[in-house]
């Protein structure tokens, strides 16, 4: 019998590359540990990748920066913020990056895509995943991920994001067009960090991706046979713990102190 594919998205691969045991607590273990509380900088991101989603919805003679106010209202998250005054901060923040980030948008330019799920198979994997806008320039495919993190990203960011590489692969196999360019755009900085794959490239992340398939297959599948789940899925301590859904009932991180839900958003307050 041939192996059966490995169903993944972005999301998946990378949980395993950081933590093995988060993986287990993730997708394996039934019913999962329960997490912690929600995290204030997942609000402000899912709350701006939704704004800017229904922004490419509107007709395009909409489609300017006095849409902007009534679009993150509509879609802000309020979750993980420490109290109104630190939520409002954020909001008023998120809406200055919008303006900036739209004001250098052609209105009438549409993309290939917008939040667009793209799938393709391998020997190894059956993949999908959504990409936040995919662009169409000069006859190719361009993937675009928005970022609103505290930190700037540089072209070494988007040359090794795994999930920007298998994005823009299946993205060629589903618009039969070349996808060689990715670009990360940091709203906060108004940046964008950008990488040229080659056929290479992709091969190379796409094996990667198939390596850490293969990995994650034999150790459920020892597990299913009856070995140690702990031992198969070994913790990773590190820097990550702190911020861990799981910190509560993981081994490795239950001794570490815990980032408050609202700790990636404090230095808003202290930002002009």
């Amino acid at each position: 019998m041939p192996e059966r594919l490995f169903v993944c998205t972005p999301s998946k691969l990378g949980t395993y590359a950081d933590c093995p045991r988060r993986y287990r607590y993730t997708y394996v273990d039934r019913p999962s540990p329960q997490k912690g509380p929600p995290w204030a900088h997942n609000s402000l991101g899912a709350s701006v990748h939704t704004a800017l989603k229904n922004w490419y919805a509107l007709p395009t003679a909409r489609r300017d920066t006095a849409a902007l106010p009534t679009l993150l209202k509509a879609t802000w998250v309020r979750e993980g913020y420490r109290d109104v005054d630190q939520e409002r901060v954020a909001y008023r923040k998120s809406l200055e990056w919008l303006d900036t980030y739209v004001a250098g948008l052609d209105p009438e330019e549409e993309p290939l895509g917008v939040e667009r799920v793209v799938a393709t198979k391998t020997g190894v994997l059956a993949f999908n995943g959504r990409a936040d806008r995919i662009d169409s320039r000069a006859g190719e495919a361009v993937i675009v991920d928005y970022k609103t993190g505290r930190s700037g990203l540089d072209a070494d960011d988007a040359r090794g994001s795994q999930a920007l590489a298998l994005y823009a692969y299946a993205a060629q196999r589903v618009f039969r067009r070349p996808c060689r360019r990715v670009e990360l755009h940091h709203l906060p900085s108004g940046t964008v960090a950008a990488h040229e794959h080659t056929e290479e490239s992709l091969a190379r992340q796409i094996t990667r991706a198939e390596d850490t398939a293969h990995d994650i297959m034999a150790a459920e599948k020892a597990v299913a046979a009856g070995a140690d789940p702990d031992a198969e899925f070994p913790t990773n301590p590190g820097t990550l713990c702190g911020w861990c859904d799981f910190r509560r009932t993981c081994p490795a991180g239950v001794d570490v102190q815990g980032k408050e839900p609202w700790a990636a958003v404090e230095h808003l307050e202290r930002v002009g």
